[in-house]
């Protein structure tokens, strides 16, 4: 398998800790789609030229981060199951994915995107700021009655929400959810994405010098 994708990418992220979570031997593309040669060489591979992207064994090209865990979860087994096979627990699961991604991913890249613009007004940044306070005080509900997001085991949506913790953390003030906190310094044990910070950190190191990943 190939897996196209950054690691500075919040979707990447989340497939990357799926990947390591099932011991999945893949090997890794980086494509950085702000280098015009890296984004031309992408889209002729994949038109929509999206990351991140998974090229299975058999040539299939599977988009969409929740779509390639779910095709990881059945082809790869593990310790780890991502999406639990009980109905009601699997669509809790799929649930605070889609919250997650939709709601405070998108958010925050909204959010980013605010921050980098000379244009952009304090009223703006704030009201988003409020808004994603708000999904965290109603995770922040959710965690006290369980250890991960859905229960006790690690699944799709604690794929979903750990990339998004690493950024919140350091841009927004999130230490009064006492649960939120606790879930944060757990997952920061977590093997898998202890493995996928130090890709951040490298790909974070390079950016800052000038580098770019090679596709």
């Amino acid at each position: 398998m190939e897996l196209f994708y950054h690691p500075l990418s919040r979707y990447s992220q989340k497939v990357l800790i799926a990947l390591y979570e099932k011991q999945a031997n893949f090997y890794p593309r980086i494509v950085d789609l702000r280098d015009p040669f890296s984004r031309q060489k992408f889209h002729q591979l994949y038109p929509h030229a999206r990351l991140p992207l998974l090229k299975t064994q058999d040539e299939q090209l599977i988009p969409e981060s929740s779509i390639i865990i779910e095709y990881l979860d059945r082809h790869f087994n593990s310790s780890t199951q991502l999406l639990p096979t009980e109905p009601m627990h699997n669509l809790q699961v799929r649930l605070f994915d889609r919250l997650i991604d939709n709601d405070i991913s998108n958010s925050l890249f909204q959010l980013e995107k605010l921050h980098d613009s000379d244009k952009s007004s304090e009223f703006e940044i704030k009201k988003l700021e409020k808004q994603l306070l708000l999904q965290f005080q109603h995770l922040d509900t959710q965690l006290a009655q369980h250890h991960w997001i859905c229960g006790d085991s690690f699944t799709l949506a604690d794929c979903a929400l750990i990339p998004c913790l690493n950024y919140s953390f350091r841009h927004l003030n999130l230490l009064d959810f006492d649960q939120v906190w606790r879930y944060w310094q757990q997952a920061q044990l977590r093997g898998a994405w202890m493995l996928v910070q130090e890709e951040i950190l490298l790909a974070e190191m390079e950016d800052n010098i000038g580098k770019r990943g090679i596709p």
